[in-house]
């Protein structure tokens, strides 16, 4: 017999699998009922700050002691923000957090019929599990891209782009072969989406306002900065107004868009197109597809295209009792929305404070409330003063927009210290034109990084 909600002084009633609980997690047994998260992006930071320590077990489990600012990693990889500005210790989030534990892991499968969840540092027995886990770089089976490319989902790959892009300057300077030279001062940007845009306008106001006085001796003009999207229009989530005002803004800086374009190959410093034609690089950076991570233990057949997790209006997923996805990796359609919402962080936030409330709401005995996005609107910026902007009421492009894009992400940065640091940086780049962080801190290895080459092509 299972019992469930609290007594009227408060207290827990006792569940099952205490006997089981912990194991070689060591995770002290509890009373309450155990939510198990699974990554701590956007939408499982926020659903572990919500979720009541008095009525839930809440533990956090992610690859990093350490949730990250995405939408900042291009900052990181052009030298404009040091790596800590974005990066926020589990632990000091959740000092005051009650009944709360972390446990640095990655998940290695799912039990559904023994509710557990198997991870590197043991099995953890749950009565709720969320997946959280957000996405992965995608390749669309494309193994020589993912080899040789440099992608950007995490803080790492940012300084990884950051490291080689300086150390290709720096060569640059000596090489006497011109070859060598036109691959050292190519960069390519594959994906027009918003970290494409974003990190090409970073890039290209790299070399108008930073390069000709860190490098007086580099011949700047040869530096190329191509932006390569596949399909006919960039930022193809966001209206055609905005789509048409990045790539005016990314003319404007000197970025050679190329659109209807679709990479076929990258091998010997060569890009290769689908009509043919091909660009000479050293530098690729693939933005241009996500695909979420794979879970042993769940069926099949609750996966989507990008291997995202179909859910019900709940965020359960679909054919489980007590396992809930949220954020990029879960596939939730509504009438507005018939393939899916959006893959960005309003969307998990408001899943997760969602889903927060629900749990407490069936803990209690009460049914749980159908999602529902509002949606606040989207926004890219694509150098100083210049942002594009579809908000709920209106659109904007240009300085008001760059304004609004500076407040929002600020404001959604966590911690007072960590939105100074920010601030104090945009204020100085923006007055004086230079970036302080142009430091080499490790030469990356070119070819075989080490990297999960499986990305479908789906």
């Amino acid at each position: 017999m299972r019992f469930s909600g609290r007594n009227l002084h408060g207290i827990c009633y006792l569940y099952p699998f205490d006997n089981f609980r912990g194991m070689s997690s060591n995770i002290p047994s509890s009373s309450c009922k155990r939510v198990v998260i699974v990554g701590g992006g956007f939408g499982g930071l926020r659903l572990a700050e919500c979720l009541s320590g008095d009525e839930f077990q809440i533990v956090l489990a992610d690859r990093n002691n350490y949730h990250q600012f995405p939408p900042l990693f291009y900052q990181v990889a052009t030298a404009g923000l040091e790596p800590s500005s974005i990066l926020f210790p589990f632990r000091k989030v959740f000092q005051r957090k009650k009944n709360f534990y972390f446990r640095m892991a990655e998940v290695t499968g799912i039990e559904p019929e023994r509710n557990r969840v198997r991870t590197t540092v043991g099995a953890i027995a749950y009565d709720y599990l969320v997946i959280a886990a957000g996405t992965t770089t995608n390749y669309f089976g494309n193994d020589a891209l993912c080899r040789r490319s440099f992608s950007m989902k995490s803080v790492e790959e940012a300084l990884a782009i950051r490291n080689v892009v300086l150390s290709n300057f720096e060569r640059a300077l000596t090489t006497d072969d011109p070859q060598e030279k036109e691959e050292l001062l190519n960069v390519v940007v594959v994906g027009g989406g918003a970290t494409g845009v974003e990190i090409a306008g970073a890039l290209a106001e790299m070399k108008r306002f930073v390069l000709r006085k860190d490098y007086p001796d580099l011949e700047v003009d040869r530096l190329n900065i191509y932006l390569v999207e596949a399909s006919s229009r960039l930022l193809g989530g966001m209206s055609p107004e905005a789509s048409s005002g990045a790539d005016r803004f990314l003319q404007q800086l000197g970025v050679k868009v190329l659109l209807d374009r679709r990479v076929t190959d990258y091998a010997d410093d060569t890009v290769t197109l689908g009509d043919g034609s091909m660009i000479r690089s050293r530098t690729v950076i693939w933005v241009s597809g996500v695909t979420g991570y794979l879970f042993p233990g769940l069926d099949a057949a609750v996966l989507e295209r990008g291997n995202r997790i179909a859910v019900d209006e709940f965020n359960r997923v679909k054919g489980y009792d007590r396992i809930f996805a949220i954020g990029d990796i879960c596939y939730q359609t509504e009438r507005n929305y018939p393939k899916g919402y959006p893959q960005v962080a309003q969307v998990a936030i408001q899943q997760g404070r969602h889903l927060a409330a629900n749990l407490e709401r069936s803990a209690r005995g009460k049914p749980m409330t159908p999602f529902r996005y509002r949606n606040k609107g989207t926004m890219a910026t694509v150098g100083r003063n210049r942002a594009v902007a579809d908000l709920k009421i209106f659109k904007l492009q240009g300085a008001l927009a760059w304004l609004i894009w500076l407040v929002v992400h600020l404001m959604s940065i966590l911690g007072v210290r960590n939105r100074l640091i920010v601030l104090i940086n945009w204020t100085w780049n923006y007055f004086t034109y230079d970036q302080s962080l142009r430091l080499i801190l490790s030469a990356p290895k070119r070819g075989d990084r080490g990297k999960s080459c499986s990305g479908s092509e789906s």
